[in-house]
């Protein structure tokens, strides 16, 4: 049962008849410890976290790298994914060693992959029809979810900056990029590839997690539309979020806000531990009262 079906009966309380045992881990599983919040579907009342146990086969599992650039308009924001890159490094080379696909994703840098073999890849998987549009920005669906936790209209840069520029021209070099990886920014293109491959399972890790994370034509919103199972690696993203800004919060505490929202309407997360068998990430300026 994907994911998303599995939230929606948890979300009128059908608990025991949606849930869906986990295949028995193997010697070539992805043991996963999902964790996400059962509820209302739409409002503030109260939500119970639900830890669950399953097995994924990597074979059939991507991992799909958002928006991890080379820079940022934001200082604090090119900060943090410049301490958080190397670190995903270490987790995507896990990954890859398990057999999981690596789809990097950093949008609106193509031009400096063009001729690369992990672009053509990506390119040359032959066209699978999707049930719904997968070219364009997909925005909050009311329907599906409220306004996201926190206010991020400014911008969300907590270090003052503002005047939006690109500040990017290819993904951080901190991750590696191999020989048998695939590189886009196209939804389509990685809904191609995905089919191709069989692949049922994807975990989307980078930033920023309130906006393109969700956002993107390849990420969290568009791949549980798409049918997918789908989980965010909530120790290896962050978030554009101005603590100046409601709800005047600590700004990892924001990020904390939108990985509850993302539990509770969208998918489970997991952390990096999965995949390396050590502590997951926190960012060095992460408070451990």
């Amino acid at each position: 049962m994907r994911t998303q079906n599995r939230l929606e009966c948890v979300a009128i309380g059908i608990i025991a008849a949606c849930t869906v045992s986990a295949a028995m881990p193997t010697k070539l599983s992805l043991n996963l410890h999902l964790r996400y919040r059962t509820g209302p579907r739409i409002g503030d009342g109260a939500y119970k976290i639900v830890n669950e146990k399953a097995a994924w086969d990597p074979r059939k599992t991507a991992i799909i790298i958002c928006d991890m650039w080379d820079g940022h308009w934001c200082s604090a924001s090119a900060r943090r994914v410049g301490e958080l890159a190397p670190v995903m490094n270490e987790a995507v080379k896990a990954a890859r060693a398990k057999g999981i696909l690596i789809v990097h994703a950093p949008s609106e840098t193509m031009e400096f992959y063009k001729d690369t073999p992990q672009r053509k890849r990506a390119q040359d998987a032959p066209e699978s029809k999707p049930p719904a549009d997968l070219k364009s920005w997909r925005g909050l669906d009311p329907k599906k979810e409220p306004k996201l936790p926190i206010d991020d209209s400014d911008g969300g840069c907590d270090s003052g900056e503002k005047p939006w520029h690109k500040a990017w021209t290819r993904q951080n070099a901190a991750i590696e990029i191999a020989p048998e990886d695939a590189i886009s920014d196209n939804g389509q293109e990685v809904y191609n590839l995905l089919q191709k491959r069989g692949i049922d399972n994807v975990i989307v890790m980078g930033v920023h997690t309130n906006m393109c994370v969700l956002g993107r034509s390849f990420a969290i919103r568009r791949m549980v539309q798409m049918g997918k199972n789908v989980a965010l690696m909530r120790d290896m993203t962050d978030t554009m979020y101005n603590p100046k800004m409601p709800p005047h919060v600590d700004h990892f505490r924001g990020t904390d806000l939108v990985i509850e929202h993302i539990e509770k309407y969208w998918c489970p997360s997991v952390t990096s531990a999965d995949l390396t068998g050590r502590p997951a990430f926190q960012f060095a300026g992460v408070s451990n009262q």
